[in-house]
């Protein structure tokens, strides 16, 4: 039997309470135009109510859901590629793959799946630049049976060697099969041209390095950072809250691990992106294109700027009724997806990207367009009804961020993890209410710079750089006029090819 989502509930609540007024006026509206709902009234929940503290200092935060027999479980932990040390590309997400399917504790790996299997429990384990997260997902007569297989894989990995050749034999197929598709190319060279190959963002790991990663590597690395000192737990469904904690409190004493503090924040390069244009050949027949440059990073939460930057991108290319989208898509039909994003970094610089693929003779011209597009928006002001859309969908969408137990405790153990005070929240539709026309407009002249744009393309160079038939822009137009060849590495090594 099915639920109604809350903010599903809350809509056809607010439609229900529609109808007296309606028969009192006495007529049914001609269009659904014409009905008129009260506002939906939405308050952000209070951290306090779900928030624990676990031997250790170690932050929980738990939703009691007893709508059905189910848990659902998240440890997030500051560990992940940030750590890694040179020619270590790829271990983090290595150790995360094999704490799952090495097996723990006195378990085999078979006897490990098998007994997840038969607790019909799901576990799983994903590393990311700077965090590791280990979900369960359990029926909660089988908590406690869950939990056991939990700590053990965290506390206790056996790093199957067997296991780990098959992953490694499997890790090295993908490898060798990075320049089949134009898009992993672009993403590839767009990571080291505006970050590096040393960052964090642009790192790519090659043949030989994952061949120098055995299983000493993965137990030195869980060793070293895998750490209860650092762990956020969220937990929600059908739980007792007390003895949820103890359960939790009585496994994470007998957790002893040591080693080298963990690094917080994260350390990183510089990232010094050149601009210009750049491309890589590749015969097909679309160009896939992207245009943009190093972005800004959260110095302070309550910043308005950011929030500008936020309602700016959604008018210039966010959504479907975008500048960008609008032109290149809708009006001159040069691309099925057409768009931006402003990726506000949290430990370092983010980035501020417009990606299309169009046919080669017209990657000119939508090109054109989309920077066409960021010119105006740094030197005009948006019209009134954009703005309001822009805000409006930030404002109107912003319950769906809570919109069930464990995306509540998720949430706010996010914010734990990252130092994101939980006021953002509760300011959070304010702040974007208060932009303005004039913050939109001063935001893209700071932060939308041409001078420091880089554009990537990956396709025909011989189709691409002439322009369009009709002559209305070819590549010589953009960017002074040159571009610079990147060559198509050998998948493997990532070594130039001859």
């Amino acid at each position: 039997m099915s639920r109604f989502r809350p903010f599903a509930a809350a809509f056809l609540l607010a439609a229900l309470a529609a109808v007296p007024a309606v028969a009192e006026t006495g007529g049914i509206p001609a269009h659904p135009r014409d009905l008129g709902f009260p506002p939906l009234a939405f308050e952000v929940p209070d951290p306090a109510a779900y928030r624990h503290e676990l031997p250790g200092g170690i932050v929980a935060f738990v939703a009691e859901d007893r709508a059905l027999p189910l848990v659902k479980i998240a440890l997030t932990l500051r560990t992940g590629d940030f750590l890694e040390g040179p020619g270590e590309e790829g271990l983090a997400a290595l150790t995360a793959a094999m704490l799952r399917r090495g097996g723990a504790g006195e378990l085999s790996a078979e006897a490990f799946d098998e007994r997840l299997d038969f607790l019909a429990t799901n576990l799983n384990v994903a590393a990311g630049a700077t965090s590791t997260t280990v979900s369960l997902d359990c029926l909660s007569h089988r908590l406690d049976e869950s939990l056991d297989l939990l700590f053990a894989l965290l506390t206790a990995p056996r790093f199957d060697a067997a296991r780990l050749e098959v992953e490694k034999g499997s890790l090295r197929e993908r490898l060798a099969q990075r320049n089949d598709d134009a898009a992993d190319i672009l993403a590839r060279e767009w990571g080291w041209l505006l970050y590096g190959p040393d960052h964090v963002e642009g790192r790519q790991m090659t043949a030989a390095g994952l061949a120098a990663l055995g299983r000493e590597a993965l137990v030195r690395f869980h060793r070293d950072t895998y750490r209860p000192e650092q762990l956020v737990v969220a937990v929600a469904g059908d739980v007792e809250t007390k003895a949820l904690l103890g359960e939790l409190g009585r496994r994470l004493a007998a957790w002893k691990a040591t080693g080298p503090a963990i690094p917080w924040p994260p350390a990183t390069p510089e990232p010094r992106a050149v601009p210009g244009l750049y491309r890589v050949e590749k015969e097909i027949p679309q160009g896939k294109v992207v245009i943009g440059q190093l972005g800004a990073r959260w110095e302070r939460w309550d910043d308005p700027e950011m929030f500008g930057l936020m309602v700016m991108n959604e008018i210039l290319g966010g959504d479907f009724t975008s500048r960008i989208t609008q032109r290149v898509r809708s009006d001159e039909g040069l691309a099925y997806s057409a768009g931006s994003d402003y990726d506000i970094g949290l430990f370092w610089p983010g980035s501020f990207t417009v990606s299309f693929e169009s046919k080669n003779a017209t990657v000119a011209l939508a090109a054109k367009i989309a920077l066409e597009e960021i010119a105006r928006i740094r030197a005009e002001p948006v019209s009134e009804a954009e703005l309001r859309q822009a805000k409006s969908s930030f404002v109107d969408s912003f319950p769906r961020r809570f919109e069930t137990p464990f995306q509540v405790v998720r949430t706010f153990a996010s914010d734990v993890a990252l130092g994101r005070p939980h006021t953002y929240w509760r300011d959070y539709r304010d702040r974007v209410r208060a932009v303005d026309a004039d913050l939109v407009q001063r935001v893209a002249a700071r932060h939308l710079d041409p001078e420091r744009m880089l554009m990537l393309v990956v396709g025909t160079w011989a189709e691409i750089e002439p322009g369009d038939a009709n002559g209305r822009a070819r590549m010589g137009e953009l960017f002074g006029g040159s571009s610079r060849q990147l060559p198509l590495r050998d998948p493997l090594t990532l070594e130039p090819r001859p």
